[in-house]
């Protein structure tokens, strides 16, 4: 079981930090940007992990109720990835989204190899699928369909700017009787 691992950022000067208030008004104006195209997905993959709350959020916002995530490993800190992105287990079953039109949803697409993994993937699979990410950057080798904000620096979302909770850092909140 590989354990996941807080990226800290801290040291980096030059980054965009996006709130939770800022992603509630980006998945809505992302939302719009699918709203508004011809595309009609009926069928919406998140790209774990942080591809999951984007999606859920887009999902809500577009009225997909048929969702399902596929797990894919690339990047194992601050700007560091391995060789290949990696799909792990559980798989995503392709074959249900024969025919269907797929909306896959990533948080970035910063090189784009992950995204170009899921996109041919699901495409070999009989799908029509389309991505869209909160950002895209300069260098990725896939040009989102669907993008709320371009960049080229790192980015800390509001679900990973803090690293994981141990149980001895957890405290009680009090309770209101």
């Amino acid at each position: 079981m590989t354990i996941a691992h807080h990226a800290d950022a801290s040291t980096l000067a030059d980054k965009e930090v996006l709130t939770w208030e800022g992603f509630g008004a980006a998945i809505r104006e992302l939302a719009t940007l699918v709203a508004d195209s011809s595309f009609r997905p009926d069928v919406l993959v998140a790209v774990a992990r942080g591809g999951l709350i984007p999606g859920g959020g887009l999902s809500y916002a577009l009225g997909i109720k048929l969702t399902d995530a596929i797990n894919v490993e690339f990047y194992t800190d601050v700007e560091e990835t391995l060789p290949d992105p990696v799909l792990l287990a559980p798989h995503l079953d392709t074959e249900s989204l024969k025919g269907r039109q797929v909306l896959v949803v990533d948080d970035v697409a910063d090189s784009g190899r992950t995204l170009a993994l899921v996109l041919d993937l699901i495409q070999e699979h009989g799908a029509e699928a389309r991505s869209a990410v909160l950002y895209g950057k300069p260098r990725s080798i896939v040009t989102p369909d669907y993008v709320w904000r371009q960049t080229d620096r790192w980015i800390v979302f509001p679900w990973s700017a803090e690293p994981p909770v141990s149980g001895s850092q957890v405290t009680a909140a009090p309770r209101a009787d």
